[in-house]
């Protein structure tokens, strides 16, 4: 027996336990709002001073010797083995002494040795010749003058073609063609007309004048050096020489072993200073190439 029994007989609503309202009841509409659940969020990611080690300034670092690679060098518009002459405003020329000719007075083939002012060897030159023409033609015979540098490599070839030693056939004149390398030619060394003075014209490969070679009128080197003027083609400034020097007197009078010298500006086309050595050559034939039973000083051209 209890309250809800009492209830029942008095005509009254059962009456519930206040237990059943303790428990949750179940809401009418919509049901109870549910927060969404939360995300779960990502590793942090590490940022990029942290992901990265911090490149040190240059500034904060000590000052120590590095090996930096050379700058190019800027492309040339002559061959490599021309190198040498771009860097010299001077060259000297000594001729190899032949004990044949001084001992039998036969002409033989001249050779050379071509070096700096430091007298380091730069190049080799050699004549190449037969013995007639050597013998027949004498000084103004003409030649084949083949220049290899220090690797045996014919760098330079000069061709001196057989023309007339005197000023009275000026349509005949001396000339030198200049190659370099051998096959592509870099300019001519062309005599000049003139009674008394020994001249000549320094052209490139289109024969142009780019030099002029003006000589004294008595051609003697007699105790004492011989210069040739390099000058403009206006013939008004002096931009160099080309020298024969006093070697002494028993090797002038009984050898035609000569020791000759270039001048030429530092920046002078390299083309122009190997045209400056062929006409070196071609003045050491005309006026100096003599042999042990012939010395005779020339005057002016004659």
């Amino acid at each position: 027996w209890n309250a809800s029994s009492a209830n029942s007989l008095a005509g009254l609503p059962p009456r519930y336990p206040e237990q059943a309202y303790a428990r949750a009841q179940t809401s009418y509409g919509y049901p109870e709002y549910i927060p969404p659940p939360q995300y779960l969020s990502s590793p942090r990611q590490p940022s990029y001073t942290e992901s990265y080690p911090r490149v040190p300034s240059f500034q904060n670092q000590p000052k120590v010797a590095r090996a930096w690679m050379p700058a190019p060098f800027p492309p040339s518009s002559f061959p490599p083995e021309l190198e040498p002459l771009s860097q010299l405003d001077r060259l000297f020329i000594h001729q190899q002494l032949e004990l044949v000719e001084v001992i039998t007075g036969f002409e033989t083939c001249n050779k050379y040795e071509i070096k700096n002012s430091s007298g380091e060897t730069l190049y080799l030159a050699f004549e190449e010749n037969d013995s007639c023409t050597l013998n027949c033609c004498g000084a103004s015979r003409p030649f084949v003058m083949k220049i290899f540098d220090h690797t045996g490599q014919e760098v330079i070839e000069l061709v001196r073609p057989l023309r007339c030693s005197s000023c009275l056939c000026p349509c005949c004149l001396q000339e030198v063609a200049v190659y370099a390398p051998p096959g592509h030619v870099v300019g001519y060394v062309k005599q000049i007309w003139d009674p008394c003075l020994p001249r000549f014209a320094i052209q490139n490969a289109a024969r142009r004048d780019v030099l002029r070679i003006v000589g004294p009128c008595f051609v003697c080197s007699c105790g004492g050096d011989v210069t040739f003027e390099v000058m403009s083609t206006d013939e008004l400034y002096t931009v160099g020489r080309v020298s024969k020097y006093w070697t002494g007197f028993i090797r002038e009078i009984f050898t035609d072993s000569d020791d000759l010298g270039i001048q030429f500006p530092l920046d002078l086309d390299v083309k122009m200073k190997v045209v400056m050595l062929g006409a070196c050559f071609l003045i050491d034939f005309m006026f100096f190439e003599h042999t042990a039973l012939d010395f005779t000083p020339k005057v002016g051209v004659w």
